[in-house]
């Protein structure tokens, strides 16, 4: 008992000692808002990617690659030893943002308190830094720079969930269930048929962010308004040089080359077109994810579901599919994101607006996040879907009557009937039997009805052969097989993420 009170009052001074420190220094996980998507949702590689360190460490090596670019094309008052403490220093340190704060609270500039924290690291380079440029040519780049290594990262997780869901289509291939047009049911498929429509939905989502990652070019030094006037002087008049410049830049950078023309900044149409794309994965995923909560409801197909796993507070029962709701949800913000670059785009007034800043200082880092976080729950949605046969086949047997109608009017039709009036035959039947089913809470009993009406005498012999699903999902086998299969588009397509794809494992959902 000792040990124990001994316990406690140790407890409770340790705690004691963390409130006094609390006082001092606020802790920024509970006491300070932090966005969801960093703190539940997304991978810490896209958080990083888009963090301040990330993107001031981009902002000085785009300062070194200048500089560097600038001393091989003659600029000789760039000296070795000036470069090489830029390239000493190019990791932004918790002293360097202390240094950059000071001065912005000053100058009321971000990129000029970051030129002078750069400055006060690398003296030798502190005149040189930013030679020629306008503050665009750190700011656009290091956008370009950091969409272009997310829109890699997207690509992978992409990749992934249409690998899932492929897999998964051909597992299933053969199982015929429900299909639901208006949302009642229509002539069957199979399970495996259903995931390859989500499959190929995400097919083109690939498609569309390979293009625009594809499509994607660097600003360069383009000058203050982009007529690259700056540099034209510095390299006294030799136009020649200008175009070496944004060569050697280019290739520093990793871009194939410079968009054509700029303003002071390279023309938002770029990140809208990006949006675009990214954005139609959103409403994939709202589909996706929006089916699988309708199949959980009719219970023929779950998301993972794990053993200790709460669906409800209060109801203990329940099995809520919260995975697919979360990417639900996130899609849903994720497909707002376009109409806010439309508007920055047509806002930009002339060669530039500053208008577009603090919008996309949210607005693009938000997209990707989005994007990531939906694509880490597809992955664990897609990677441990639980599918119930029986469950399924009961469903499919109770619409069955209803199923074989169609093929009853071909057969009909093929003995000399009239198809008009096998049609309203078959029309009043099943609303009798369907009155029956939901009125009476009885078996659908149509195909006893079709026994007893004389009308269909030519076909009562074939009627039980005709009561087996898999007579009902026509090519839903060979569709999948062609378009999921080895060699079929969905192989080929995935054949560069292969790599990626075999080598990591299923994404694990933090909370």
């Amino acid at each position: 008992m000792a040990d124990r009170d001994q316990q406690i009052l140790d407890l409770q001074q340790e705690l004691e000692r963390i409130k006094a420190q609390s006082k001092s220094q606020v802790n920024a996980q509970f006491d300070a808002y932090q966005t969801v998507l960093t703190g539940r949702y997304c991978s810490a590689a896209m958080s990083n990617l888009f963090s301040q360190r990330s993107r001031i460490g981009i902002w000085r090596k785009l300062w070194l690659a200048l500089a560097e670019s600038e001393r091989e094309l003659g600029i000789n008052t760039i000296t070795p030893q000036a470069l090489e403490e830029m390239r000493s220093h190019l990791y932004v340190t918790d002293l360097d943002f202390e240094i950059a704060r000071v001065e912005e609270k000053i100058r009321r500039h971000d990129v000029m308190a970051h030129v002078h924290a750069f400055g006060v690291v690398a003296p030798s380079a502190a005149g040189i830094i930013h030679y020629g440029a306008t503050s665009c040519y750190v700011t656009d780049n290091a956008e370009l720079i950091i969409m272009r290594d997310a829109l890699d990262i997207l690509l992978n997780r992409l990749a992934k969930v249409i690998w899932n869901l492929s897999n998964f289509a051909l597992k299933w291939k053969q199982e015929p269930t429900l299909a639901y047009t208006h949302l009642q049911p229509a002539q069957l498929i199979t399970v495996g048929k259903r995931a390859a429509q989500w499959t190929q939905d995400l097919m083109f989502d690939l498609q569309a962010i390979e293009q625009v990652r594809g499509d994607l070019r660097f600003r360069g030094a383009q000058g203050t308004t982009g007529t690259q006037a700056s540099f034209l002087e510095i390299f006294q008049g030799d136009a020649s040089k200008c175009d070496q410049l944004n060569s050697l830049l280019c290739t520093k950078l990793g871009f194939p080359s410079c968009y054509d023309i700029s303003t002071q900044t390279y023309t938002r149409k770029v990140d809208l077109v990006i949006a675009n794309a990214v954005a139609g994965l959103g409403a994939t995923a709202q589909k996706i994810c929006g089916d699988i909560r309708h199949l959980a409801n009719w219970k023929e197909i779950e998301e993972p579901f794990e053993q200790s796993q709460i669906g409800s507070s209060a109801m203990a029962y329940k099995r809520n599919p919260m995975r697919s709701e979360r990417v639900y949800s996130l899609a849903r913000e994720l497909m707002s994101k376009p109409a806010n670059f439309a508007n920055t785009l047509s806002d930009q007034w002339a060669e530039r607006t500053l208008d577009d800043s603090a919008i996309r200082r949210m607005d693009i880092p938000d997209m990707f996040l989005l994007a990531e976080s939906i694509l880490l729950g597809l992955d664990n949605i897609t990677d441990g879907l639980v599918v119930y046969p029986k469950r399924i086949q009961s469903r499919v047997l109770e619409e069955l009557p209803f199923m074989i109608t169609e093929s009853i009017i071909m057969k009909l039709v093929a003995k000399g009937a009239s198809r008009q009036e096998a049609h309203e035959e078959i029309r009043v039947l099943s609303h009798q039997a369907g009155s029956v089913v939901k009125n009476e809470g009885k078996p659908n009993d149509l195909v006893s009805r079709i026994r007893n009406t004389e009308f269909f005498k030519p076909i009562w012999d074939e009627l039980d052969s005709m009561l087996d699903p898999r007579l009902y999902t026509g090519r839903s086998v060979d569709i999948v097989e062609r378009y999921c299969g080895a060699g079929g588009p969905v192989s080929q397509k995935l054949a560069p993420y292969v790599g990626y794809i075999t080598g990591t494992s299923t994404a694990e959902l933090s909370v």
